[in-house]
């Protein structure tokens, strides 16, 4: 069942806020079993951190280099996992496309075909030396939920990116990031803390702007600056997970709550 009988238009999503996988086979590894647990909590979809396999490469992570084959096989064993859960994934990976790599994330139906990938299209200045531009946008259908992707920075520093999906019906924009402690920052316990980043305020600000769920996802990590949150339509936030706990943070969203109001009245995007 898709839509779980709540006496609403009710979609489970799960946000695999998973530790940083120590090799990419246990990035496989990690992915199958998060997804065989989203399934039991009887979820329609997961989605998983950025590039979580094979493991970003940035912030002090340094995995092996891109292997187009490892990537080949990991992309054919998680959508195996999906098939076997009947359960969408939207996993944050790596791609080689014409000698370039890209940050992206892959979009494998309940029944384990692939529906395709949404490229990360805007770039930290830090990660110019290490991934290349993507370019395009789409959005996506997982039984009666449409849904858009933007990874890390975009979702941070660029409204329209979200917008852009939400405009075109996207009931939530799925954010898969990867964020880390730096030395001496302020750690926080609380979401949306006064005393920490933007970054999770900007969460609040994507979903209110558009009136559209926004599911944001990082890696489990000591000290943490952020975590994995769902926030409402309305800016408001409907649940996250304890700072540097790995574990699913499941989400019951209401569909019919996503309307696109304010997003629609946009001239752009």
């Amino acid at each position: 069942m898709w839509v779980l009988d709540y006496g609403m238009s009710t979609f489970r999503i799960a946000l695999a806020n998973l530790r940083f996988p120590a090799t990419p086979e246990e990035s496989v590894m990690l992915a199958e079993q998060a997804i065989a647990q989203a399934s039991g909590e009887h979820a329609g979809l997961i989605c998983f951190p950025e590039c979580f396999v094979p493991g970003y490469r940035g912030l002090g992570k340094s995995p092996p280099p891109p292997d187009p084959q490892f990537l080949e096989r990991a992309w054919s064993a998680i959508a195996a996992a999906a098939a076997k859960a009947s359960l969408a994934v939207v996993l944050g990976t790596e791609r080689i496309v014409d000698g370039a790599l890209l940050a992206t994330a892959l979009v494998i139906n309940r029944d384990g075909t692939i529906a395709g990938f949404q490229d990360k299209v805007q770039l930290d200045p830090s990660e110019e030396g290490t991934y290349s531009f993507g370019s395009g946008r789409r959005v996506f259908q997982a039984g009666p939920l449409t849904f858009g992707i933007v990874i890390c920075h975009e979702g941070w520093r660029y409204p329209e990116t979200a917008r852009w999906a939400a405009r075109r019906g996207a009931q939530v924009v799925f954010h898969p990031h990867f964020h880390v402690a730096e030395p001496g920052s302020y750690r926080p316990s609380t979401f949306a803390d006064p005393a920490n980043s933007f970054h999770e305020k900007a969460m609040l600000c994507r979903a209110a702007e558009n009136t559209c769920y926004f599911a944001s996802v990082n890696c489990a990590s000591d000290g943490s600056p952020t975590t994995s949150a769902v926030v409402r339509p309305d800016g408001t936030l409907l649940s996250y997970q304890p700072y540097g706990k790995p574990g699913l943070l499941i989400a019951d969203i209401d569909l019919t709550a996503a309307t696109g109001l304010l997003a629609a009245r946009c001239k752009y995007g």
